[in-house]
């Protein structure tokens, strides 16, 4: 069962085009008492999902069905949102030289690591 830290409910956008992997991060995210946007498979859905309603956090594959998140990171972190990348495509050092300020995760990462990093973005989002 996953562990909340004390923190108001966020809402949580879950960016991963592998359905399975998408239900598993949507799934801790909800153990943890926050608010699931998604998750969507490609990043133009993001985007339309972003404009609607911008998220508290959110957690990107780098590859999504139609390409690279980059552009949709980019918007996410101009307007403050704390980002985890969940990625086999790319290490978190090379994510922490493009984006200082996020966190990065290998896959497949251990559900503990993705819980303590959901929980530090969404305290970092209070």
């Amino acid at each position: 069962m996953a562990t909340q830290i004390e923190t108001r409910p966020q809402s949580v956008l879950v960016v991963e085009d592998q359905f399975i992997i998408a239900l598993d991060i949507s799934e801790t995210v909800r153990d943890l008492g926050h608010e699931v946007e998604g998750p969507y498979a490609n990043r133009d859905h993001a985007f339309i999902a972003i404009d609607q309603k911008m998220p508290d956090v959110a957690i990107l594959d780098v590859m999504t069905a139609d390409g690279e998140v980059f552009p949709l990171a980019d918007a996410l972190t101009k307007a403050g949102v704390p980002i985890i990348f969940h990625s086999g495509h790319i290490t978190p050092e090379d994510i922490a030289e493009r984006y200082p300020d996020a966190m990065a995760a290998s896959k497949p990462c251990p559900p503990a690591d993705l819980i303590d990093m959901i929980n530090k973005a969404c305290s970092r989002a209070n």
